[in-house]
């Protein structure tokens, strides 16, 4: 059994990860860190862990973290991960970064959509987490930069088509509608009940931080820089992200065809699940899964290729991903801890 620590353990991605740990048959959590609730029981906190853990909240210290776990999932704020994965990676431990302060390989990009970066020498060694794409690199790391919930939606969606070059990358448009819980825990006006009830909007237009993400991983994929207009919206549920994404297609491909293709270049993948013809993906089909589906169909009639993914943007999209890169990093089975149906209805 492998001691694991999780850093900033009171947001949503940090219960989350309790959640998904509880019964992970080689993790176990030693170690949960809050400043605002150290001293009191996680099972007072949050009731819906009661039963499952007599853990206590801890102020955060790396040595004393160190002093109980090998292992580390970080699920702190941007800007505030960057100082304190350090001082973890200097004491030994492996890290999983929930925050997006590792998942750049460009110091000056993290630096023009979030803040300078404290340890731009970091950035060269963390493994962009989406195993789909990176899983050798992942096996070997000892920091992984956890995806973003939206880049894992649309790059997942979009990378077999890149693969195979079946898509012009200067059309791309990608349109993703998320739940409230993507916003985290903290109070805002924005996402409060009656902001969010029977309320459907879109924000950051063209400028939401998760672009420059997409993109890194896109052009990885195509092999030539890729640019894309994104546009994510707040739906009034609590999880799931859908994301529809558009392109213009090359040459004359069929629905049937590029999802054999979709098919192929998952095929090994636990994760995915690629629908038949004329099926589209809904979040109500992954909620609470570490499940991203996904569905496509060409418009013949405007040369366009439609494809729609969903995932619960709080499990693949975060602390699932989480898991299963550290499943990775430690040489256990993938799917380890994550064989969840789907919550349903």
């Amino acid at each position: 059994m492998t001691e694991t620590a999780i850093i900033g353990a009171s947001g949503y991605t940090g219960i989350e990860l309790i959640r998904l740990l509880a019964h992970h048959p080689e993790l176990h959590v030693a170690c949960v860190t809050s400043r605002q609730y150290a001293g009191k029981k996680v099972s007072r906190v949050f009731p819906s862990l009661g039963g499952f853990t007599d853990l206590t909240f801890e102020a955060p210290d790396p040595k004393s973290v160190a002093a109980k776990a090998s292992t580390a999932f970080t699920a702190l704020p941007h800007e505030t991960a960057m100082e304190f994965v350090p001082k973890l990676l200097a004491e030994g431990l492996k890290v999983v970064d929930l925050s997006a302060d590792f998942r750049f390989r460009n110091a000056g990009v993290y630096a023009e959509w979030y803040h300078t970066h404290s340890s731009p020498e970091l950035l060269a060694q963390a493994v962009y987490g989406l195993p789909e794409l990176h899983k050798e690199d992942v096996r070997s790391a000892q920091l992984v930069g956890n995806p973003g919930c939206y880049p894992t939606s649309a790059i997942l969606a979009l990378a077999p088509l890149l693969k195979n070059r079946r898509v012009d990358v200067s059309t791309i448009i990608v349109d993703s509608k998320s739940g409230a819980s993507g916003a985290g825990r903290a109070p805002a006006q924005g996402t409060v009940f009656c902001e969010v009830n029977e309320s459907f909007k879109a924000y950051k237009v063209g400028q939401h931080r998760h672009t420059p993400e997409i993109e890194q991983e896109l052009s990885f994929v195509a092999g030539a820089p890729v640019t894309i207009t994104f546009t994510p919206h707040l739906t009034p549920m609590n999880r799931g992200i859908l994301t529809t994404v558009y392109a213009r297609i090359l040459g004359d491909p069929t629905t049937e065809g590029l999802l054999e293709e979709m098919e192929a270049f998952y095929r090994d993948e636990p994760f995915i699940r690629v629908l038949p013809p004329e099926s589209f993906p809904a979040t109500s089909n992954v909620t609470g899964s570490n499940f991203c589906d996904l569905g496509l169909r060409v418009d013949g009639r405007t040369g366009r290729v439609v494809v729609v993914s969903a995932i619960d943007n709080l499990v693949k999209g975060a602390s699932g991903q989480a898991v299963q890169n550290m499943n990775l990093m430690l040489g256990l089975e993938e799917t380890a801890g994550l064989r969840l149906v789907p919550v349903f209805p």
